[in-house]
């Protein structure tokens, strides 16, 4: 992932400028006007010039107000009357990524090239293991004819000098499904019945090109509907503010949510439900058990891995665990579930009990343009009661502990991870199904490190990861409310 400080990106100012637009007089007007404003005639220009600037600008400004940039007919249509259509609409439909080609650096096909490290040594081990004759020896220096390699990477491999390198493509590189790929005109393309939406692309991409349909317009609208809409906050939050969970609380409240829940409540539900199946799994002579929390792996084994599906655990996710709750209550709350995961925005679309789906850096800008400032609130609580095993869950290893703590005595567990979805552990999982697995709990994690490294995290994974443990380690355990 390349990293950086989110609210230093130019999607984080985006965000926040359509945010403070709706909360302003002219919302339409206001968002017409972010491209102008943003690169003004004499500003410095990122690209070519700021004309290019603000047509890529232009297009971040429509994925942000829910509209995929691929299925735009009328390239006259302005962004006044894209914000008009977000204000209006009842829903969101198709998939939830979209891709701005202007963005885009161009990149070519992946390939491999000698350098001009080459010595043009005697040894030519790089001519010498090419299985298509695609290297040859021009004026004394290694030179590779892209027609008729292979991407074997033999020459790279075998080259003493390291003076062959491969010129890869972040987000075709970063997809461990390949659903990325160049079209016939040189264009990023993603085939969504290969997509599993880890968001890997978008987290790959130092382009930004990749990005997601926010659903931030509609939320604000329920909001200022006068509806009920109730936060429910994945654990990961612990690692990504600087203040209190209780801080937090109330900051969400301020800006105008009716109720904030913890979906560590829900993971609660998630461990011990797993655990129960895992008992009887095992009483009836499963080879093994997978986790099922991940909706990016939940993809994979019904894409790619079907199977892999017998395995699987059937429970639920915290997310609908938590919004269940909450739609017990009352019927008539609009849940908005806020989280670091891409394949969220795809697992709400298809749960009734879900009806937004917000990241962390969507709900860190309607923050910023409200001015609210998470520190200085006061201590808040939280519709439901939640447990170091549930808060756990974001972190690699929390799943795992967490239904080990709900198994207890009553099954031996030997558990195995799989940190990070990639093309590694695609073949690792398919192995587990032909030739068994040395485990019988296996715990996926479609990021490496956990939902703490999510695609739409607004802190480093590394730092988030140590205040998630520590939240956890200090909240009471299963064991302590036994008592």
């Amino acid at each position: 992932m390349y990293f950086r400080t989110y609210d230093n990106t130019i999607n984080f100012e985006i965000m926040v400028r359509i945010a403070k637009a709706f909360h302003g007089d002219s919302f339409e007007e206001q968002v017409a006007r972010i491209p102008l404003e943003m690169r003004p005639r004499k500003a410095q220009s990122s690209r070519c010039c700021i004309y290019r600037d603000r047509a890529i600008i232009r297009y971040r400004c429509m994925a942000m107000l829910g509209y995929a940039i691929e299925e735009e007919v009328d390239e006259l249509t302005s962004l006044s009357e894209y914000a008009r259509g977000a204000k209006e609409r009842d829903s969101i439909n198709g998939n939830m990524l979209t891709f701005i080609d202007e963005a885009c650096n161009g990149c070519v096909r992946t390939h491999y090239e000698a350098t001009s490290a080459c010595r043009g040594c005697l040894a030519e081990a790089c001519v010498q293991h090419c299985p298509k004759d695609a290297v040859l020896i021009v004026d004394g220096k290694s030179k590779i004819d892209p027609d008729k390699c292979v991407q074997c990477g033999k020459c790279m491999n075998v080259c003493p000098y390291h003076a062959i390198v491969q010129i890869p493509i972040p987000c075709e590189e970063s997809c461990p499904t390949g659903a990325i790929s160049k079209d016939e005109t040189g264009k990023q393309v993603i085939d969504y019945d290969r997509c599993i939406f880890c968001g890997k692309c978008m987290a790959a991409c130092p382009f930004a090109a990749v990005l997601e349909k926010s659903q931030m317009i509609d939320v604000l609208r329920r909001i200022q509907e006068g509806r009920k809409v109730v936060a429910i906050i994945a654990p990961a939050i612990a690692g990504q503010v600087q203040a209190s969970m209780g801080q937090l609380a109330t900051a969400l409240r301020a800006m105008g949510f009716a109720d904030v829940a913890e979906v560590a409540s829900g993971a609660d539900i998630t461990a011990k439900l797993e655990a129960d199946e895992f008992v009887e799994r095992m009483e009836h002579g499963a080879p093994f058990m997978t986790s099922s929390c991940c909706p990016a792996y939940t993809q994979l084994v019904d894409k790619h891995l079907t199977e892999l599906a017998p395995f699987v655990s059937d429970t639920r996710t915290p997310m609908h665990y938590t919004a269940d709750m909450v739609k017990k209550l009352d019927s008539e709350m609009v849940t908005v579930f806020i989280g670091p995961c891409v394949a969220k925005r795809n697992e709400g679309k298809h749960d009734e009990l879900v009806d937004h789906v917000l990241t962390f850096q969507e709900m860190v800008a309607m923050l910023t343009a409200r001015d609210i400032k998470v520190a200085e609130c006061e201590e808040g609580e939280f519709m439901f009661p939640a447990l170091r095993e549930g808060r756990s869950f974001p972190v690699s290893g929390g799943v795992t502990a967490g239904v080990k703590e709900h198994i207890g005595n009553r099954a031996e567990v030997r558990p195995v991870g799989v940190d990070g979805l990639n093309k590694k552990s695609f073949r690792q999982l398919k192995s587990w199904v032909k030739k068994g697995c040395e485990g019988n709990f296996i715990e996926v994690m479609g990021c490496q490190g956990g939902c703490v490294a999510g695609p739409a995290i607004v802190m480093q994974p590394q730092k988030a990861a140590r205040r998630c443990n520590e939240f956890a380690a200090n909240s009471p355990g299963l064991s302590d409310a036994a008592e």
